[in-house]
């Protein structure tokens, strides 16, 4: 079974801040699970939301919560 890993993992991965990851989950964009004080996410779920962005021309920085 895969673990899931907290926001912090996650920013590191992609390379964003967490503020970024954050507003990415409330947002909706990115494939997360939303538990009662915690928000967690699976590695393998968030690579193939990646492969599917660059499949349709869209870079993984296209929108934080700085550019808003």
């Amino acid at each position: 079974m895969e673990k899931f890993v907290q926001v912090k993992d996650i920013a590191e991965y992609l390379g964003v801040s967490q503020q970024t990851a954050y507003f990415w989950t409330h947002s909706g964009i990115i494939p997360h699970y939303r538990l009662p004080k915690a928000v967690r996410f699976k590695l393998s779920e968030v690579d193939s939301w990646m492969v599917r962005r660059k499949r349709r021309g869209m870079t993984v920085n296209f929108l934080t919560s700085d550019n808003i």
